[in-house]
């Protein structure tokens, strides 16, 4: 994906459900989350874990379906292999964005994805593109 795709994804998202979050600080999805948030995102983070408490100011939810507003983006914290399963979610919710984590590479939830007609970004980080991209807030 060309670093243009990347920003202009990045502009037009507001709402990211971040899939996989943690409510422990050492953990890169509770970093990327807090970046996100401070950089004007709306992000909801989503774990059955951490479903119905409040993480980082923002309350969980235990599945993408729970959400009840729309999500542009769907960030995914979780292994490859759930990464097609977390695809399904998102395209049931009609997110825009599947954005697959760094080291979480899945051919077939992208394809999947770019089939229903998302944009799919796949081992990046948006804590590292932004930036990258001067587009710090």
């Amino acid at each position: 994906m060309q670093d243009n795709d990347i920003r202009k994804i990045l502009e037009d998202v507001k709402t990211i459900a971040l899939v996989g979050a943690s409510d422990n600080p050492g953990r890169p999805s509770y970093g990327v989350m807090a970046y996100l948030l401070s950089q004007g995102y709306k992000v909801i983070p989503v774990s059955p874990k951490l479903a119905g408490q409040e993480l980082l100011g923002q309350k969980a939810v235990g599945t993408l379906a729970e959400i009840a507003e729309p999500v542009d983006m769907v960030d995914v914290f979780r292994n490859a292999e759930a990464a097609y399963g977390v695809g399904q979610e998102a395209i049931a919710i009609k997110a825009k964005v599947l954005w697959l984590q760094l080291g979480v590479i899945n051919e077939q939830a992208a394809v999947l994805a770019k089939d229903a007609g998302m944009k799919v970004v796949m081992d990046r980080c948006p804590k590292i593109e932004i930036p990258r991209l001067g587009m710090e807030k």
